[in-house]
């Protein structure tokens, strides 16, 4: 197991240059640049002494090894849309409000779709199971920024219960973080769904019942059990793409978090902000795949078992 660990790590980080090789190049293929921006250009001259100083007036070679050295120590340069402030600063300004929004999302989306896929699975084609496939369904297909307007134009505007926009009070946080929850909701209904009807299907369920076993043990015991490794899989995931924050919800809400600082970075070509958001993402995401493997082996002894053998082998 230790081997495969030290395995994945390596793969993550190989996984991290190659991404950001990738955002580097992909970042200084757009045209324009962020001294390019704006209703009133700078002069030539103001522009390049401007690009001498963040040293972009070097070869993309050159830029790429000095920010990558910086970024290793943690470094992650200046912030091009906020003059004097470190991307760091900047970040773990931002931080929170995606934190809040997204945590509030998955803590109240989370426990609700599992609850609905249960149901759905335990009462496989009752009204039910119907209404949870719909709900996942739409959750899944239907843009999370129609979700958005249709909450602020039935609550905001017809109903006028609730603000349409802000961060200042709780009050606020209501309409985003129940846009937030529905993804995690009708993802979970979802999987939690198939992972139970696959789970119910299985020989061991008919074993157990035929030792008469109460259906209550049966499900709350060795069901859940065995349905948690997908379950697994979509969560760690999801939370750490939840909480970062969604670009389209935040835009929505005016929510100042990271997704509206990584769309502003985008639009005036803030090199060091779009990287350093880029990389957080790249190196959480990996990791969140990571634990989910030993959680695997943790829940399941056959994972463990295979692991311990592909090694002796």
């Amino acid at each position: 197991m230790i081997r495969y660990i030290l395995g994945r790590l390596a793969t993550v980080l190989t996984t991290f240059f190659i991404v950001s090789i990738i955002i580097f190049a992909m970042m200084h293929a757009i045209p324009g640049g962020p001294f390019d921006v704006g209703e009133m250009p700078l002069p030539a001259t103001v522009r390049a002494r401007m690009e001498a100083q963040y040293g972009l007036d070097q070869p993309l070679l050159v830029q790429y090894a000095t920010y990558m050295s910086g970024v290793f120590r943690l470094d992650f340069g200046m912030a091009f849309q906020s003059p004097g402030e470190t991307v760091i600063r900047l970040i773990s300004r931002a931080w929170l409000p995606s934190l809040v929004l997204g945590g509030l999302g998955i803590l109240i989306g989370t426990p609700l779709g599992i609850l609905l896929g249960i149901l759905a699975a335990l009462r496989r084609n009752s009204w039910i199971d119907y209404l949870a496939s719909a709900f996942a369904t739409l959750g899944l297909t239907v843009p999370v920024f129609v979700t958005s307007m249709l909450l602020i134009l039935v609550f905001a505007v017809w109903l006028g219960w609730l603000p349409s926009s802000g961060w200042g009070t709780p009050v606020n946080w209501i309409l985003p973080v129940i846009a937030f929850a529905t993804i995690p909701m009708a993802t979970y209904s979802r999987y939690t769904r198939s992972a139970m009807l696959d789970t119910l299907n299985r020989p061991f369920v008919t074993v157990l019942r035929a030792k008469g076993l109460s259906e209550r043990r049966i499900i709350f015991t060795h069901v859940l059990r065995n349905s948690a490794i997908p379950i697994i899989t979509v969560f760690l995931p999801m939370f750490i793409g939840t909480v970062t924050g969604s670009i389209f919800v935040e835009a929505m809400f005016r929510v100042p978090g990271l997704g509206s600082f990584f769309v502003s970075s985008i639009k005036s070509h803030d090199y060091p902000t779009e990287m350093a958001l880029m990389l957080i993402l790249t190196v959480m995401f990996c990791l969140a795949f990571l634990l989910s493997d030993i959680l695997y082996g943790l829940l399941d002894p056959r994972i463990r078992h295979a692991h311990r053998r592909g090694g002796r082998s």
